[in-house]
C-alpha cells in the first residue's frame, strides 16, 4: 500500500480507499437492519482492507445500511481502535437544523463519537451549491460542528459541472473534495488543479465503476492496457498526479483486493506512456471523437449532449457500449445526479443547432446513440410513469395487460 497527506487536513491516508456503496442488499429497506450475508459480507472486506494497508473507510447517509453495517462491524465484531483508522461519511440536507440531527443519527450507527471526515453529499448543480453553502445553512452547520470537535475535516462530494466544482472550491470552506476524474472521463482535472492550489484532499469517486465499469472492459481495452488490467491501468492513471490522494474501491469479494495489490509501486513509468499512447489513438477510429460539445451544456432541449458525446466516443473509439447503455439508461431518473433526457426524436428537435459547427452531423449522432444505447423499460413500470405524471388513469390500470 502507498499513503498520501490528504492536503490541508494532514492526515495520511492509503492511496486506496474502502467504499461501502456496494455491499449486497445494502440500499434495502429498513436500512438499521442487517442480513447475516450484508454483516458478513462487510466484516470480510473490512478484514481484508486492514490486512492491506487500508486506512480509510468511505460510507454516506444515502447508502442505507452502510453505515449500521460498517458501525457493527468495526466495533462489535472486529473491535478495531478507532485511532487506527480515519473514516468518512457524507450526507444530503439542507437546512442547519436537519443536518446536525442527521450527522447525530450517523456517529449512532456509525458506533463512534467523531468523524474524520465529513463531505456534504452532492453538490451538482449550481442551484443545489448555492442552497447547500448559503448563510445559516447546512455547510455552515457542518464547519460550527468542526468547531465542536465532533467533526475534524469538512468537504463536499459532487458530480457538478467543472465550473460549479471550481465554484465550489474557491469558496474557501472545504478542506476536501470527492469528484470524478478518470482516464476515460479527465473533464475535471481543472477542478483537480484548482483543489491542488487550495491545498484540498482530493478523492476520486467511483473509479472503476463510473470510470467505465473496468472489471467488465472490452476486449480492446484489456489488450491496450496489458500486461496490467484496466482497474490497474486506471488507478496507475489517477494516480500519476499527486494532487489525487485517494480512489475510492467499492470491493465486495476477495479477488478484488488480490487485483488491488497489482497497482504498486504506481510510479509511471515507460510502460504506462506507451499503454496511454494506444489508447490516445483510439480517438482515431471515430471522425468526430474529437467534438465534446461542452458549449451545449445548457441545450433547451434538456439532453446532457456532452456526457452523451462522451458515451458515444467510448462507443465508437474503444468498444464501450455496454458501460454506455448502463449510463444513458440512468438519465431521467438520477435527477441532478445524472441530468438530462433522452436523445429520442422529439428531444433532438428541440436542440439549437446553432452552436454546432457546420462539419458535425450532431443530429445524426445523437439519433444513432440512442438507438445503441436505449433499451425500453418494462411495460408495467412505463405504465406506472404515466400515471405518476398524470398521463394514465389508474381505473385504466385493471385494462392493461403486463
Amino acid at each position: 500500500m502507498e499513503y498520501r497527506r490528504f492536503g490541508k487536513t494532514e492526515e495520511i491516508l492509503s492511496v486506496i480507499t474502502l467504499g461501502g456503496m456496494r455491499f449486497k442488499h445494502g440500499w434495502d429497506e429498513p436500512r438499521h437492519e442487517i442480513p447475516a450475508d450484508t454483516f458478513e459480507q462487510c466484516r470480510e472486506m473490512v478484514q481484508l482492507a486492514f490486512d492491506a494497508g487500508i486506512n480509510h473507510i468511505e460510507t454516506a447517509w444515502g447508502y442505507r445500511k452502510s453505515e449500521t453495517a460498517y458501525g457493527k462491524v468495526l466495533n462489535e465484531e472486529l473491535r478495531i481502535p478507532r485511532n487506527s483508522y480515519h473514516l468518512m461519511t457524507k450526507g444530503h440536507f439542507f437546512e442547519a437544523g436537519e443536518m446536525r440531527k442527521k450527522v447525530e443519527l450517523q456517529l449512532k450507527d456509525l458506533q463512534t463519537d467523531y468523524l474524520d471526515f465529513y463531505g456534504w453529499h452532492g453538490i451538482n448543480n449550481y442551484e443545489v451549491f448555492q442552497q447547500s453553502c448559503k448563510t445559516g445553512g447546512a455547510v455552515e452547520e457542518l464547519l460550527k460542528m468542526k468547531e465542536e470537535g465532533i467533526i475534524k475535516h469538512v468537504g463536499f462530494s459532487t458530480h457538478a459541472p467543472l465550473q460549479t466544482i471550481i465554484k465550489a472550491v474557491d469558496t474557501g470552506l472545504f478542506d476536501f473534495v470527492n469528484l470524478h476524474y478518470y482516464y476515460f472521463n479527465q473533464r475535471n482535472e481543472q477542478a483537480v488543479t484548482t483543489a491542488k492550489s487550495r491545498d484540498m484532499g482530493v478523492f476520486i469517486i467511483s473509479p472503476n465503476d463510473k470510470g467505465g465499469q473496468l472489471f467488465n472492459a472490452p476486449l480492446k481495452v484489456r489488450n491496450a492496457v496489458n500486461p496490467l488490467t484496466p482497474i490497474q491501468w486506471n488507478a496507475r492513471f489517477c494516480l500519476q498526479k499527486q494532487a489525487i490522494h485517494t480512489l475510492s474501491f467499492g470491493m465486495t469479494e476477495a479477488s478484488h483486493f488480490t487485483e488491488m495489490k497489482g497497482i504498486f509501486p504506481s510510479n509511471w513509468t515507460g510502460q504506462e506512456t506507451l499503454i496511454k499512447q494506444k489508447l490516445d489513438n483510439f480517438q482515431q477510429d471515430d471522425l468526430y471523437s474529437g467534438f465534446d460539445g461542452f458549449e451545449l451544456a445548457n441545450d433547451p432541449s434538456g439532453i446532457n449532449i456532452p456526457e452523451i458525446l462522451r458515451l458515444r466516443k467510448l462507443w465508437k473509439c474503444c468498444d464501450m457500449g455496454g458501460f454506455g447503455k448502463y449510463r444513458y439508461n440512468s438519465f431521467e431518473g438520477k435527477g441532478h445526479w445524472l441530468p438530462g433526457v433522452m436523445a429520442n426524436k422529439e428531444n433532438i428537435e428541440k436542440v439549437d443547432y446553432s452552436k454546432v459547427p457546420a462539419n458535425i452531423p450532431l443530429k445524426k449522432m445523437l439519433a444513432e446513440t440512442h438507438r445503441e444505447f436505449y433499451t425500453p423499460p418494462p411495460l408495467k413500470d412505463s405504465v406506472f410513469k404515466l400515471i405518476k405524471q398524470g398521463k394514465m388513469k389508474l381505473k385504466s390500470l385493471s385494462k392493461t395487460k403486463f
